[in-house]
């Protein structure tokens, strides 16, 4: 059974994965560096699918820096509190999520149906922070990942 499972998400995971990156390599170059709600979507699926593989979500450190803004601070085209310290190429992107794939892949390969069902990702201590199985947080990682490559499709569409 454990196999059967950890064979269909990384079937589902690595087309999601695919999926961000076609989009990235695919925006026009004057695009990117001009459509900065482009730019901070993409960078901000890229970096949190690599969060959300971080178990447990303390040991995270990203190969891409930002740095956190209150709402105030942040530009609007930001997509949350995440500001990227500078502006990373598509390169840069595509090779940080081509690093988080291999991750993908060797933590749900790795995975025992103990792990998949006890093991938690919790992140803080109050109500609201996530309190996820780790099959929960693999399931929201790859909606979320989905979700914001459809909206990236949209923008250069």
């Amino acid at each position: 059974m454990i196999n059967k499972l950890q064979e269909s998400l990384w079937r589902q995971f690595g087309a999601s994965i695919d999926m961000l990156t076609n989009v990235i390599e695919n925006c026009p170059d004057n695009y990117f560096s001009s459509n900065k709600r482009f730019y901070y979507l993409a960078y901000h699926t890229v970096v949190m699918f690599d969060y959300y593989l971080s178990i447990p979500p303390a040991s995270f450190s990203p190969l891409l820096s930002f740095t956190i803004l209150d709402q105030h601070q942040r530009p609007p085209e930001s997509i949350g509190d995440m500001i990227p310290d500078k502006l990373y190429s598509k390169k840069e992107l595509v090779e940080y999520l081509s690093g988080s794939r291999l991750k993908c892949q060797q933590l749900i390969q790795g995975l025992t149906e103990d792990e998949i069902l006890n093991t938690r990702f919790t992140e803080g201590n109050q109500e609201g922070d996530m309190d996820y199985s780790i099959l929960e947080i693999l399931l929201y990682n790859m909606r979320h990942t989905q979700h914001h490559t459809g909206q990236l499709h949209l923008m250069i569409r």
